[in-house]
């Protein structure tokens, strides 16, 4: 499951980030790293983006970026 398929208020691991390049630095520079919790928290009122939390702090991301981070749900 990647992340921008689970639904709010749901928690796991992320398992994999498959972004290379700038995204992927990106994603590493925000603190998402294989082995680390998530939660889900919301969609924004048009879907995009969506609020999740890592490791205890909150992040907002598109979706079109989530489907970049492997996620094992909870």
């Amino acid at each position: 499951m990647t992340l921008d398929q689970m639904k709010p208020k749901t928690r796991g691991v992320v398992r994999r980030v498959s972004a290379t390049g700038a995204l992927g630095q990106r994603l590493r520079d925000l603190g998402v790293y294989p082995g680390l919790p998530v939660r889900m928290i919301r969609n924004a009122p048009l879907k995009d983006p969506m609020e999740v939390e890592v490791d205890g702090t909150y992040l907002s991301i598109r979706h079109e970026e989530a489907r970049f981070v492997e996620v094992d749900p909870q």
